[in-house]
């Protein structure tokens, strides 16, 4: 009997649209039964949220041990349990998921599959390899469960509204690490759309010059409602925080418009936006390596174009 447990991932009371991704994922596998997971304290909201998500199954519920909050060390051994009688267990190639999933696949004494782009069959799975430069297919050993990340960016989201899975309590008696525990969280807060989920993205990169400068980003960013994104040589020059770098060693996206402002465009980066829907690139070098992905090319000063570009959207 084939069937999948997927893990959930949230923060803030809110389920994150990676699992909705993952959830995709899981239905290609045609199971017999797809089960989602929520760890965490309060489990009501987030819960309901899952169970709406169509192709669920059922929705299991656990508290997580004390000081647990999203700490991959003392979650894993919960999802490890919990992951009995399971063929399948997917996460979200998100920064929690690749967190979580070598754990669990440890505790399970299992080779774990890494951003599953498509899905040939039960046990057989394409990803990509060489920064996205060629895609091999990989057979997992039909013999024990596969636990996996989803590549995201590959897979649209699940549609959510008409489903209307139960809702279960799941009793987890499990000793867990008590050599690591949660103190606290620093991020940044902003009201912009989630990097990973958003169906627009403006980034900025070496070009913009400065932290101060990188203003511009996001004020363009907000006049027209797109996440905030950037190039690792913009994160190495201390422009921005690292959870906006988008690229291989980054967050790898595939909103609907992708904006790339003094992105020079290194294979790195176009890694992270090559599944990206209608790329748009603005630079003042005419050969930079981003007009070559890029659907439409400005080339020129990007403080004279931006605020061209607001004053035409109006």
């Amino acid at each position: 009997m084939s069937k999948v447990l997927v893990i959930a991932e949230h923060l803030g009371g809110k389920l994150n649209p990676s699992t909705a991704r993952a959830v995709s994922a899981a239905v290609a596998v045609k199971p017999d039964a797809i089960d989602v997971i929520v760890l965490c304290d309060s489990v009501d909201a987030i819960a309901a949220e899952a169970a709406k998500i169509e192709g669920v199954s059922r929705v299991l519920t656990a508290a997580r041990a004390e000081n647990a909050h999203p700490l991959a060390t003392v979650l894993a051994p919960q999802i490890a349990k919990a992951a009995a009688g399971y063929s399948h267990v997917f996460a979200p190639s998100t920064t929690f998921g690749k967190d979580v999933a070598p754990r669990v696949a440890a505790l399970l004494g299992v080779a774990q599959v890494s951003d599953i782009m498509s899905i040939d069959g039960s046990h057989t799975f394409k990803r990509p390899i060489y920064a996205g430069n060629a895609i091999i297919t990989v057979q997992a050993d039909p013999a024990h469960a596969v636990v996996a990340t989803v590549r995201t960016a590959s897979w649209a989201a699940a549609a959510s509204g008409a489903n209307n899975a139960p809702i279960e309590p799941l009793s987890l008696d499990i000793a867990v690490p008590t050599h690591t525990r949660f103190v606290e969280l620093l991020q940044g807060k902003n009201d912009r759309p989630d990097l990973q989920s958003a169906s627009k993205v403006v980034s900025g990169g070496r070009g913009v010059g400065s932290k101060e400068n990188f203003e511009v980003i996001y004020r363009f960013a907000d006049k027209i409602g797109a996440a905030v994104g950037a190039s690792r040589a913009a994160v190495d020059a201390g422009y921005v925080p690292n959870e906006l770098q988008v690229g291989q060693t980054g967050k790898i996206i595939a909103p609907e418009l992708y904006i790339a402002i003094g992105i020079s465009g290194a294979i790195q980066h176009l890694t992270g936006i090559k599944d990206a829907g209608t790329i748009v690139a603005i630079n003042k070098d005419g050969e930079a390596p981003i007009f070559e992905v890029a659907d439409i090319g400005l080339v020129g000063d990007l403080f004279k174009l931006i605020p061209e570009l607001e004053q035409a959207i109006g």
